[in-house]
């Protein structure tokens, strides 16, 4: 990997010699710019506009406007030599836990390399330090013209640094969040714990993007003189109304997707209960109606017991009666024996 930037990392009285790498790259697909009528390109020329002239890149240079409009001209070597100790150099000024680092301050990232065989102590030593600690240490340096903030973390074998903005750059979330009272009933919360649970986690890995392979096929198609894919029917939307059902409906959707039946139910989880100054809410009648349902239940339970034995003592009567009438027909039938 080629170095953007070389210095040391100062760690007390202990300096590193170091190269600074870029550790992401972008995969994304970069368009040029054409003549829409004839496909060709379109460039753009830079000019003085004192001698209205195109000028040569190596005649271009860096320059700060000041606040009545005059340029007041900014050389590299101007900039090499600022009086300031991170100008080559990663000043670690503290160690604090990450979880002090805020993820909106989050920038660029980049491996720093040891460079040489002088550098493999220190910066062994510090990585290890690093490890066993459970700290990240932040650091100074300058880059591309300016002072920067950076937290340095082990990486597997490596150390990494993370460019950092200034507290000051993170702007606060004033007026982001919704201005209305909403209120989010236990029941919602439950349904939503239990999307969660349902879709789980997932194996950064495993994600790709979608988009650049998308642009990807229509390029292909198109040099090949091909029909352009499709684009899938868009699903039939509308306004959600009922917060509940489209929860519900998520989590079927998401137990579906992870190939389990649609018919189970997803296992919805109690919050615990909360401990709020607000009266609890006022029964609407469950207790009445489940007690309701129970009388109800126990009548037609005693109702049809009484049926059953109403028709049993029935059926009882008329077998004894039909016994009786066959006891009488046998007496009836019975001849009697004639005197001799």
């Amino acid at each position: 990997m080629r170095s953007i930037w070389n210095g040391a990392i100062s760690f007390g009285l202990v300096s590193i010699p170091i190269k600074l790498v870029n550790a992401t790259e972008s995969h994304s697909i970069s368009f040029r710019q054409i003549h829409t009528e004839d496909g060709g390109r379109i460039r753009y020329r830079k000019f003085c506009e004192l001698e209205d002239r195109e000028v040569t890149q190596g005649e271009i240079g860096k320059g700060y406007e000041d606040a009545d409009g005059s340029i007041i001209p900014i050389t590299d070597e101007d900039l090499s030599s600022l009086p300031i100790p991170t100008a080559k150099t990663i000043e670690i000024v503290a160690f604090v836990p990450a979880d002090r680092i805020d993820p909106l301050q989050m920038d660029a990232a980049y491996y720093l390399q040891a460079s040489g065989a002088p550098a493999a102590k220190p910066y062994t030593l510090l990585r290890e330090a690093l490890k066993r600690s459970n700290k990240v240490a932040i650091a100074k340096f300058a880059l591309r013209g300016r002072e920067r903030l950076g937290m340095l973390r082990v990486v597997g074998e490596a150390i990494a640094m993370h460019g950092l903005l200034w507290p000051d750059e993170v702007r606060a979330p004033e007026g982001v969040a919704p201005d209305t009272n909403v209120t989010v009933r236990d029941q919602e919360l439950d349904l939503a714990d239990a999307l969660m649970d349902t879709l789980g986690e997932v194996d950064l890995e495993d994600l790709h993007d979608e988009y650049r392979e998308a642009v990807e096929e229509v390029i292909a198609a198109k040099a090949a003189g091909e029909a352009l894919p499709q684009a899938p029917e868009p699903a039939a939307g509308g306004k959600v109304l009922d917060l509940m059902a489209a929860l519900e409906n998520s989590v079927r959707a998401a137990r579906e997707s992870r190939g389990e039946e649609a018919g189970e139910h997803a296992e919805v989880k109690s919050l615990p209960q909360r401990t709020t100054a607000r009266a609890a809410p006022k029964q609407t009648g469950g207790k009445k109606s489940a007690s309701t349902a129970k009388k109800t239940a126990a009548k037609k339970t005693t109702a049809s017991a009484k049926k059953t034995t109403a028709k049993s003592g029935q059926g009882t009567k008329k077998t004894a009666s039909k016994s009786t009438a066959k006891k009488t027909t046998t007496k009836k039938s019975t001849p009697r024996k004639r005197p001799a």
